[in-house]
């Protein structure tokens, strides 16, 4: 009985930090920092499938039992289990657009009526049985030469390592003679399309985000782009390109998280540029609870490395590899590759799945760019 009472009140002291809410740290996947009691330092939480939980407590270490460091990280860790299922009920889904009324007198009776052949592909024709009219729907192609699959086949290529006249000689070979100029002109046109459409939809993020940055080139100047990310999804939220690193003001780029994400994280990891302190300050620094936290101390190994945004800041560079540097700071290679990296790039930390599906935003359709352009253009139309 005593035994009995012993673990009920380890359990509660638990259930009394859980609810606190900001003596829990996550560092990683299964491995965790909880504050003392007595504000003498922190103890480690770690759990594995294999071997359980473990903490680095006294209580833990002598008896072997469940202390109520464990207690509170497991209720903690019950609790996002529960928000995480929650928020895979409520997926967001992006269908691929399907032809359904006349463009002219909006009617639904309307009929498959015969195709189009063009040098550069097949166009399918349709007639209304309403108003009798005759016409093609290639929403968001419209007066474009190449036909849909051409166009997002070469963006697919261009984002997953390949170089314009690459991209242009393997057109070729599909018989769309277009030169590497026009290739970039889809890649510009449709990158601002989509990232307009994109960035109304709201991700389901985490509260631990993290941010870092990289050098590029730009024209033969060196600059920094900036890039803001969640922890646990690894979806890219935010970007910006700036001149400098040591005296730039990291504001905006965790405004506009913050507005994307429709909220401010509890745990922000940086590194130690003084710009990141002063932008958290102003951006996500509250008296009110729960308190956001800055996390600036990043070490290579151990718990607060920043090997995700490295890892995220290596695929920015092997693109950069292949166009020998970025020509202008408001390239659309950046906000186009942050899209194929939420939208279109699976990932084997988040198995198989991409950003945007761990985030609860799922791309249907066998072409997903195509469906991306497409309702990108329908959201436009329906104002």
């Amino acid at each position: 009985m005593r035994i009995s009472m012993d673990l009920t009140g380890r359990e509660m002291r638990g259930r009394q930090i859980c609810e606190k809410g900001t003596e829990i740290e996550r560092l990683y996947e299964g491995g965790y920092r909880v504050a003392s009691q007595s504000g003498q330092g922190f103890y480690s939480v770690l759990y594995s499938p294999s071997s359980d939980w473990w903490c680095s407590c006294p209580d833990h270490r002598n008896r072997t039992t469940k202390c109520k460091h464990i207690w509170a990280v497991e209720l903690s860790f019950n609790l996002r289990k529960e928000v995480k299922a929650e928020a895979e009920a409520r997926i967001t889904k992006i269908e691929p657009v399907t032809v359904n009324i006349c463009r002219y007198c909006n009617s639904e009776n309307i009929v498959r009526d015969g195709i189009r052949h063009n040098q550069s592909g097949d166009i399918q024709l349709y007639s209304c049985l309403d108003c009798n009219r005759y016409f093609s729907l290639n929403l968001g192609f419209e007066k474009m030469k190449a036909n849909p699959q051409a166009i997002t086949g070469a963006m697919q290529l261009y984002f997953t390592g390949e170089s314009l006249r690459n991209v242009q000689k393997f057109l070729r070979l599909q018989g769309v003679n277009v030169s590497h100029v026009a290739v970039y002109k889809w890649i510009r046109k449709y990158v601002r399309l989509m990232e307009k459409y994109l960035d109304r939809i709201t991700p389901k993020v985490s509260d631990t985000w993290r941010a870092d940055e990289i050098l590029v080139k730009f024209r033969g100047n060196m600059k920094y782009v900036f890039a803001l990310m969640d922890d646990e999804t690894r979806f890219w939220i935010a970007h910006e390109v700036a001149d400098s690193k040591y005296i730039h003001d990291a504001r905006t780029l965790l405004r506009n998280g913050k507005e994307l994400a429709g909220k401010r994280p509890l745990t922000l990891i940086t590194d130690g540029m003084g710009g990141y302190a002063e932008a958290f300050r102003k951006e996500y620094w509250t008296l009110k609870a729960p308190k956001s936290k800055h996390i600036r101390h990043i070490v290579f190994d151990g718990d607060r490395n920043n090997n995700k945004m490295e890892r995220m800041n290596g695929e920015i560079r092997d693109r950069e590899k292949i166009m020998r540097g970025l020509k202008i700071p408001d390239t659309p290679t950046v906000p186009g590759y942050r899209i194929c990296h939420n939208y279109l790039r699976p990932h084997e930390g988040l198995k198989g799945k991409t950003p945007a599906e761990a985030a609860g935003i799922n791309i249907e359709g066998a072409n997903k760019w195509l469906t991306l352009i497409q309702n990108a253009k329908l959201n436009i139309l329906n104002g």
